[in-house]
This record gives C-alpha cells, sequence and structure tokens, in this order.
C-alpha cells in the first residue's frame, strides 16, 4: 500500500510538472507574441507619425507658396496702379517743366 501511495505521488508530482511546463511554455509564447504585437504597434505609430509630418509640411509649404503669390500679385496689382497714376500725371510734369524752363529762360533773358 505505502509502494501505491509512492506511486501514486509520484505519478501527481511528474503530472504537475507536465503542467507548469506546458504553462511557462504558453506563457513564453503569448510574451512572444504580445512583443512582436507591441514592435508592430510601435512600427505603424512610428509610420503614421511620418505620415502626418510630411503632411503637415506639404500643408505649410503649400499655405506658404500661396501667401507668397497673394503678396507678389499684391505687389504687381500695387505697381501697375502707381504706373497708371504715373502715366496720367506725365503730361502735367512736361507742361510743369517746359513752363519752368521757359519761365527761366525769360528771367536769365
Amino acid at each position: 500500500m505505502k509502494v501505491e501511495v509512492l506511486k501514486d505521488i509520484r505519478h501527481a508530482e511528474d503530472e504537475y510538472k507536465s503542467i507548469i511546463t506546458a504553462a511557462n511554455e504558453t506563457r513564453r509564447t503569448l510574451i512572444a507574441s504580445a512583443e512582436l504585437e507591441a514592435d508592430n504597434l510601435v512600427q505603424d505609430a512610428t509610420k503614421q507619425a511620418e505620415e502626418y509630418k510630411k503632411q503637415c509640411i506639404a500643408d505649410a509649404r503649400s499655405q506658404a507658396t500661396e501667401t507668397y503669390e497673394q503678396i507678389v500679385r499684391k505687389g504687381k496689382d500695387q505697381a501697375a496702379a502707381l504706373e497708371s497714376k504715373g502715366r496720367q500725371n506725365v503730361d502735367k510734369v512736361i507742361e510743369l517743366l517746359v513752363t519752368r524752363f521757359k519761365g527761366q529762360l525769360n528771367v536769365s533773358s
């Protein structure tokens, strides 16, 4: 009877060791799987962050280009307006210069 009890104990110990070994292997597998999934999540997040950064830079460049073009257009419009206004006054300026020149000639004589 003692031998039988000892065999049962030995059998139970072997069974528990087998269960513990299987549990440890499952734990290792789960940890490896979780680490792989975490690495994939980090890679995906890094990729998304890079794409977001590129998009922000592209948006900023586009906005800067648009602002630049608006400034250039406004400057050209102002230059054209000044040129037009100046051309309107050319005849008056010429007449004024001629009058003053004639006045200078009469004063000198």
